[in-house]
């Protein structure tokens, strides 16, 4: 009879032993025998057990005591072989601080740490701390529940004869010093023999880097350079070794990497990613086997970091930089989310990034520091890696931690995004002052693009004489707008009278036909817009419960015009507008929230809701602003797996329009997936 079967049937024996440590590590010592027993080990890789973060044996004890570790059930989820108990606690204590690997049935690794942020920032295993201090604390632990789940299942046994006739290099770009111990502990139980590259920020690390990892076993060659601080990880790896890399069968690229969080430099993030890259032998050589069999499979990667934004993988503010390598390249895609390694870490067939690799590059060709956080040409080449080897024929394929699964399924990029009415309700109920967006947040348009109004404008013009095609006239308004724009020097924002005003110069038109047709673009529009009934019903809700409600929009439209929209919509009273072209602020350029932060008296107390990436989220984001990014109807449609119809050349095709708007607006209703 083991310790959990004694707890359970002997209730008072139970509490002799906890209440005896001495008697509790026999105990434990013997379930663990007994258990080790039960679970099949893998002969085929000499798996490395983690080093006890946390050696105290009541601690085990105590997480099982309350049925919340689960040998079997830990083993059988991470398909991983452990020679014992203690060292599946060790590796779950060490993996649980840094990604969103759970103990056992009974709790919820990443609902722990998305819910208690104090845990994440102090880098705290969630298990270890809700024993002995949540509970007491009275913080909530859930039962485990995927978030996602693959829809296939990549089975890769370890083939240690396959991997062991791989040509493989690490590539590693190294800024932090403290990064080359980490790095000398994962390659010592490598499970392949491998060349490493090494580029320094200093050249006082250049024979540290040597000493440290060239005298490894696992090492056969090293060479080890100084660079500029130019190029981020990129540069270096691609001047000093992207030709060299060509030689081998398969490289891995990692680099050292921080983030500020909290005043403090957090390395969740690295950890996650030298974790399943390069730290566990189990997962390299599943992953490593698998690209050496499956010849379409060009490059691996874990899934997103699960502490990222939801929308991690979009474009962001780097889109109007991917022009470059897309033009290069010969690429096409016209998706808002991309899967890509978060991160600018993974491992290639370098025949999969030939033409990344294959070029004579100079330090000068990439941007220099400082560069911002996001929105640079090193970002947008991040984003490229996946697209680029799906270009040249390649699969990708992802680890996702929570379930130990390898899998090539990119609805991952979506899961963040799976959410019902109630749950959208619960998540803003604890702010006191909410926004909302207008566009594709409160109100739709029924056929979905946006400039179908100005289409229909141009096509009553043509019947009236006044221009000679509809889709020129389009152009020609847009184009007027852009005038205006310019004029201003693209500060604040413009109205819809100015473009019309504009339009009317170069049209020959009088005042009163410039403004009658200024109505009529609105008017079409205004015909066709639609509630988002969800939502809408949700800003009403919080208006009853006497939460403050703003809404906030970037349009050229004016505040009386924004308003007839949202009665049509059924958002009527009880809300404060601010209307970008009343007030020449803009959340795409970041005055709105600018202004926003100065104005609010508790900004931890505001949060905003709305459907662009960039303006509703990332850049509020940026001024401290809480905000929750809901997924407009196209991203939803292409999440769905279909693709944007409104394409190379189709924008305002009026036959599209008509066949796919009304679809894409009906599906869209509803921001986020799984209703």
């Amino acid at each position: 009879m083991n310790y959990r079967a004694i707890v359970k049937r002997l209730p008072l024996v139970g509490n002799i032993l906890r209440n005896n440590p001495k008697l509790m590590q026999a105990a434990v010592n013997v379930e663990s025998k007994l258990i080790a027993k039960e679970v099949p080990v893998n002969t085929g890789l000499q798996v490395h057990v983690p080093t006890p973060i946390n050696n105290d044996p009541a601690l085990l004890a105590d997480a099982k005591h309350h049925g919340l570790f689960d040998f079997s059930w830990y083993c059988d989820v991470q398909d991983k072989p452990f020679d014992s108990e203690t060292s599946a606690f060790n590796d779950y204590l060490m993996k649980s601080r840094f990604s969103s690997v759970s103990p056992s049935p009974a709790f919820n690794n990443w609902d722990y740490l998305k819910n208690n942020l104090d845990v994440y920032h102090f880098g705290l295993s969630p298990l270890e701390h809700y024993v002995t201090t949540g509970i007491k604390e009275g913080r909530i632990n859930t039962p485990f529940a995927p978030r996602w789940e693959p829809n296939d299942k990549i089975v890769s046994d370890i083939d240690s004869e396959l991997i062991n006739t791989q040509k493989v290099a690490v590539c590693l770009h190294v800024f932090y010093a403290d990064f080359l111990d980490y790095y000398r502990q994962c390659l010592e139980h490598f499970p392949v023999n491998v060349d490493v590259f090494v580029s320094v920020s200093d050249i006082a690390l250049k024979e540290t880097a040597i000493e440290k990892l060239g005298a490894l076993n696992t090492v056969n060659n090293i060479e080890v350079v100084a660079v500029p601080n130019r190029g981020r990880n990129f540069g270096p790896m691609l001047v000093e070794f992207g030709q060299k890399l060509l030689d081998y069968d398969l490289f891995c690229h990692l680099h050292s990497k921080k983030s500020l969080y909290s005043g403090r430099p957090q390395t969740q993030w690295a950890d996650y990613l030298g974790e399943f890259l390069l730290n566990d032998a189990n997962v390299i050589a599943k992953a490593i086997t698998h690209m050496a069999k499956d010849e379409q499979c060009g490059i691996y990667y874990p899934t997103s970091f699960m502490m990222m934004p939801d929308w991690v993988n979009h474009w962001l503010k780097n889109k109007p930089f991917k022009s470059k390598y897309f033009e290069e390249w010969g690429m096409t895609d016209h998706s808002e989310f991309i899967a890509y390694p978060v991160g600018g870490m993974f491992w290639a067939k370098p025949s999969a990034l030939k033409q990344l690799l294959d070029k004579d590059y100079q330090y000068e060709d990439f941007p220099a520091e400082p560069l911002p956080n996001d929105g640079s040409e090193l970002h947008a080449l991040e984003r490229c890696i996946g697209l680029l080897a799906e270009r040249n024929g390649y699969k990708q394929l992802f680890y996702y931690p929570e379930l130990g699964r390898f899998t090539q399924d990119k609805s991952h990029l979506f899961a963040n995004y799976v959410c019902s009415q109630e749950q959208l309700l619960h998540k803003i109920q604890p702010f006191d002052i909410i926004s909302f967006d207008v566009f594709d947040t409160l109100v739709r348009r029924s056929h979905f693009v946006p400039d179908y109004a100005k289409l229909k404008l141009g096509q009553y013009l043509v019947e009236q004489g006044e221009v000679k095609d509809a889709h020129a006239f389009v152009k020609l308004r847009n184009a007027a707008e852009f005038t205006v724009r310019k004029q201003k020097n693209f500060k604040g924002d413009v109205k819809i009278v100015e473009t019309y005003q504009q339009l009317g110069k170069e049209l020959g038109w009088d005042e009163e036909k410039s403004q009658r047709y200024s109505d009529m673009e609105f008017a079409y529009d205004l015909d066709m817009i639609e509630s988002k009934d969800e939502v809408v019903d949700i800003l009403n809700a919080l208006i009853g419960q006497r939460k403050t409600v703003y809404i906030i929009s970037d349009t050229y439209y004016s505040e009386h015009q924004i308003v007839l929209m949202l009665r049509k919509a059924g958002v009527t009273n009880g809300y404060q507008l601010y209307v970008s072209s009343e007030l020449d602020l803009r959340k795409d350029s970041g005055t709105m929230w600018a202004f926003m932060k100065e104005h609010l008296a508790d900004k931890g107390s505001f949060v905003h809701v709305g459907d662009n990436a960039v303006a509703d989220a990332q850049i509020p984001g940026d001024f401290g602003l809480t905000n929750l990014h809901i997924l407009n109807p196209m991203d939803k449609w292409q999440a769905a797996g279909w693709d944007n119809p409104f394409t190379e050349g189709n924008e305002l095709n009026e036959q599209q329009i008509l066949k796919w708007g009304p679809l894409i607006s009906q599906f869209g209703r509803f921001p986020f997936l799984g209703e």
